[in-house]
């Protein structure tokens, strides 16, 4: 059987530190466009050799694989491996630098939620706008668009504005128009990460529905209990370059485990100040003690662990909240918390100026184990500034010991939390009725 899918010898360079460029108006295009013979013999009579005070990366580096139709191939990885940048050379949204892809299909992408919503607009009219940016008609819109409200379970804002959705009402419909394409590769990021549990079963039904019709999925994930169960084959990506590739998915997922419990790294610095808005830019993420000093690892499940923000919000919104994700080994969501998760009145208060702010994770909660804190932060109901599906601040918290004073609780016990609970027991009166 012939690929669908053949890359070779796939490599992407970026230079960082180089000046970006910049959006510009129409008469701006228009009067590049006549200037450019000018400029161009201006520049030719008036070289000088380049300062470059730029360095270059490999993304990707030497990358080769074949996809077979019908297969459900996952990518996992670390932030940084450069999966999302393979999904955008696959899906056409950016150059290789050197190397070849054959792609035998059309390919549906969905790379980011909500891409090609236009926020003043209703979800209905989101729904042909988004359709007809990755790739369908307006006939096939209208002939699928019963399946595709039903699916995202949206019918009672259909015709409200798609900005006063929530991110999962985003997720939901952008994954059902793309789910409900035809193409014959279908590619995801990591986009399930934001939605709840059941529409995420749902989700992984729908892509087996897709691989069970032929169709092949690329799927990236951290969540490794989602690779496992889902995909036929399964590659990891590291700096770039590709470590283990096999049909044996769960041989792929364990060094991935294993090369995550040992990265103890409990402090994330924004070295470069690439990270953040106006509204929040973090300078430090760590994990300290009760007395504020680094915190040694492994911790202990009963001791004080606290995590410490520092930050700097040049523009005050009323808007802004600032959070934290805790992820287990395997990717799957522990839980969210916001500092605007309680009562109004005990919240923090936030203005301009430079902060750090402290949160206790609970203690006798999390099992033994290594975990994953990523930070977060937005404008609640307007945007991400640091959201799920990206790649964020994040530093790991390795769990040992302290789980119980019960002489028989004293090891690992099955489950990824491990809270000591207070039981009472009440004897009921002879010949009384229990109820």
């Amino acid at each position: 059987m012939k690929p669908i899918i053949r890359v070779e010898n796939l490599s992407k360079q970026y230079r960082i530190g180089a000046q970006q460029a910049s959006y510009g108006t129409l008469r701006d295009s228009l009067t590049n466009t006549v200037t450019a013979p000018f400029r161009r013999f201006k520049d030719s009579r008036n070289s000088k050799p380049e300062t470059r005070n730029s360095e270059t990366i490999w993304a990707l580096k030497d990358i080769n694989f074949e996809v077979m139709p019908g297969e459900i191939v996952g990518i996992i990885g670390r932030n940084g491996a450069g999966k999302s940048t393979l999904l955008k050379i696959l899906s056409r949204i950016t150059e290789p630098t050197t190397g070849r892809i054959d792609l035998y299909g059309r390919v549906g992408s969905l790379l980011e939620v909500g891409t090609g919503f236009h926020a003043e607009l209703t979800g209905r009219e989101n729904i042909y706008l988004n359709g007809t940016i990755l790739g369908m008609k307006r006939e096939e819109i209208t002939r699928r668009f019963d399946e595709i409200v039903a699916f995202a379970e949206i019918e009672k804002f259909l015709d409200t504005p798609v900005k006063h959705y929530s991110s999962g009402m985003y997720m939901r419909l952008a994954f059902a128009v793309a789910a409900h394409l035809e193409p014959e590769i279908l590619v995801i990021d990591e986009v399930l990460a934001v939605g709840d549990a059941e529409f995420q079963k749902k989700c992984l039904g729908k892509m087996q529905d897709v691989a069970s019709q032929g169709r092949t999925v690329l799927f990236v994930s951290h969540n490794m209990n989602a690779i496992e169960q889902l995909c036929s084959t399964a590659f990891r990506l590291d700096k770039g370059r590709i470590c283990e590739n096999s049909r044996d998915v769960r041989s792929v997922i364990l060094p991935y485990l294993s090369a995550g419990a040992m990265a103890e790294r409990s402090e994330w610095v924004n070295a470069d100040n690439k990270v953040g808005s106006p509204w929040f830019s973090p300078h430090r993420l760590s994990l300290v003690d009760a007395c504020g000093n680094p915190l040694p690892m492994p911790a202990s499940n009963n001791k004080e662990i606290v995590l410490r923000i520092e930050a700097d919000i040049k523009e005050y919104d009323p808007a802004l909240e600032i959070g934290y994700g805790i992820y287990a080994e395997d990717g799957v969501l522990i839980y969210l918390s916001f500092h605007t998760d309680i009562e109004p009145a005990k919240w923090s208060r936030l203005g301009a100026g430079k902060y750090s702010l402290y949160t206790a994770i609970p203690r006798r909660l999390l099992n033994e184990g290594t975990y994953r804190i990523d930070l977060f932060a937005s404008l609640y109901y307007r945007e991400w500034i640091l959201k799920p599906t990206d790649q964020v601040p994040s530093i790991n918290l390795v769990i040992k010991g302290g789980l119980s004073d019960s002489p028989r609780r004293l090891v690992k016990r099955p489950g990824m939390l491990a809270p000591m609970l207070a039981w009472e027991a009440i004897q009921s009166n002879e010949g009384e009725a229990v109820e």
